[in-house]
């Protein structure tokens, strides 16, 4: 069937393909693979950090299509501590208070949820629901809380010498002798503050906090401690029995957390680790700047969802290799990015790509950004561009629907979906990110600098046409062979002409093609603006 994601397998030539072959290669026919993903949520989980996310779902996908199994599990690290207050937050103040709590014990700034972790949570949760992906997200908090990893943490802390062994070979200054990898919270206040000074070797610790409490508890039973992360991620690997994880280029260096981590998951948790993709960062073209979801200046998937269709924002990392660097374009570019994804298309319905193994690709990368059910033909394609400027004509999106959908033939539902996403992309772009020459702003009668920089011939040319709009309609064709009459009657030039028709409507010598966005405006409207002449 055509939405099963059933390829023949010379088409999957794609890097998720080649990874998935490696996942079964390495792990083996299992009856389910693990997949795995996450975060702290300390910020808005920006649009660098889903990359991450779409990695693995494509890859998940990839598994999927051979027939496999695959549990996508995303955890969102909340028990991590809250370490620093993000600049974009409000209630800087009152946030700062809760430094060294875990961040699920952090209010939420914005009241709107039970804490600061949930409201970035659910933030992304809801962000990803056009993109299809079937995430198991796990909150760590109720996991640490109810005690789940005691037996892990036990085998991790009796292990410590030999993981201490191994850390201290990547570190210029070794640990210390009585060093214990273990994260207690207070009982009593609730933060980090702490110190551990006795362990029994089994289950129980003894810690005393900055605040002045001092305890003794078994962590089978009291979930108020959390391992180091260096021991966190190889121990919840082994825990999970997962098989393939991502990550970013901070913990894929030369003795970083993915170095020391796939040692300890084999040599003291006795698990293979995982097959790991590293993935680069991203750029952010007609914005820039470094994105931290700590210090505040990012952009979210929901940022993005406001001028990418879904199926174009999966595009853009299904058609890049994860260790590519690569840029969204939020400038003028996104119009080539809306129009590389629809050759994508083509290729796929149409089949007009000569190279056969390029072909094949793009066909792959299609199917892979398609997030639901796949179109049974073509859909149809009109210019993002061309939205951009229809929308600002007529200031109506049903008209602009009708417009955009009027230029094709028989359009499915599928199309008229399409297009009405692509108007709200197109209102997002405009109103956040567009540079200023794209942006039009009708008049509503001509502005009295522009009357004044007008040639008599240039008003008598455009005078006459608006006696014209008023006294008839007219079909794109037939608009243009009337302005050209029109500058002909007046000797005017058609590049004259066309200048001192954009400046008398938009106050600009250049526009979008004119004939169709006098019928997008309106003929009346155009007539009533040159008319104040």
């Amino acid at each position: 069937m055509e939405n099963s994601r059933s390829q023949n397998s010379e088409e999957l030539i794609h890097w998720a393909d080649q990874v998935a072959d490696q996942i079964i290669e390495e792990k083996g026919n299992k009856d389910i693979y693990t997949c795995a993903s996450g975060i702290t949520p300390s910020g808005t989980v920006h649009i660098g950090n889903f990359r991450e996310i779409i990695t693995t779902d494509l890859i998940v996908k990839a598994l999927e299509d051979r027939g496999k199994k695959v549990r996508f599990i995303y955890s969102w690290d909340d028990y991590d501590r809250f370490r620093k207050v993000p600049k974009n937050l409000p209630e800087q103040e009152r946030l700062k208070q809760f430094i060294g709590y875990p961040v699920i014990s952090v209010p939420d700034p914005y009241g709107c949820h039970n804490s600061y972790a949930e409201h970035f949570e659910k933030e992304l949760e809801e962000s990803l629901k056009d993109l299809n992906m079937s995430i198991e997200f796990i909150r760590q908090n109720e996991k640490f809380r109810a005690c789940t990893y005691a037996e892990s943490i036990k085998t991790a802390l009796k292990a410590r010498p030999r993981i201490k062994k191994i850390l201290d070979k990547f570190r210029k200054e070794e640990h210390k002798e009585d060093w214990i990898p273990l994260e207690v919270y207070c009982e009593k206040c609730g933060t980090d503050f702490t110190q551990i000074t006795d362990y029994d070797e089994e289950y129980t610790i003894t810690y005393t906090c900055k605040c002045g409490h001092t305890n003794k508890i078994d962590f089978r039973e009291v979930g108020i401690v959390k391992p180091l992360w260096r021991v966190d991620w190889p121990m919840r690997w082994d825990f999970e029995k997962v098989d393939f994880e991502p990550g970013g280029k901070e913990h894929s260096s030369a003795g970083g957390s993915r170095d020391t981590a796939k040692v300890i998951v084999k040599h003291i948790f006795k698990t293979e680790p995982p097959v790991y993709k590293m993935y680069d960062y991203i750029i952010l073209k007609g914005i820039g700047g470094k994105m931290s979801g700590s210090l505040g200046n990012t952009i979210s998937v929901k940022d993005v969802l406001e001028a990418y269709l879904p199926e174009l924002l999966r595009f853009l990392f299904a058609g890049t290799k994860p260790n590519k660097e690569f840029a969204i374009a939020f400038d003028d570019e996104i119009f080539k990015i809306y129009d590389d994804f629809y050759k994508a298309e083509r290729a796929y319905f149409l089949e007009d790509e000569p190279n056969p193994r390029k072909l094949a690709h793009l066909k792959r990368v299609y199917r892979l950004s398609i997030p639901y059910v796949m179109p049974k033909k073509l859909p149809i394609q009109p210019a993002f561009r061309t939205v951009c400027d229809t929308i600002q004509a007529t200031q109506d999106t049903e008209r602009t629907k009708e417009i955009i959908l009027r230029g094709f033939e028989k359009p499915l539902p599928f199309d008229s979906v399409r297009v009405e996403k692509m108007i709200s992309c197109a209102q997002g772009w405009l109103k956040r990110y567009a540079p200023e020459q794209f942006r039009i702003k009708i008049n509503t009668e001509v502005p009295e600098k522009i009357k004044e920089s007008l040639s008599k011939e240039q008003v008598k040319a455009l005078k006459e046409v608006a006696g014209n709009l008023e006294s008839k309609a007219y079909t794109d064709d037939a608009l243009f062979e009337m302005f050209k009459k029109a500058s002909e009657d007046s000797k005017v030039d058609m590049k004259s002409f066309f200048k001192g028709f954009y400046l008398a409507i938009i106050s600009r010598e250049r526009g979008p093609r004119l004939a169709g966005f006098v019928k997008a405006i309106g003929e009346k409207k155009v007539a009533g603006i040159l008319r104040s002449l």
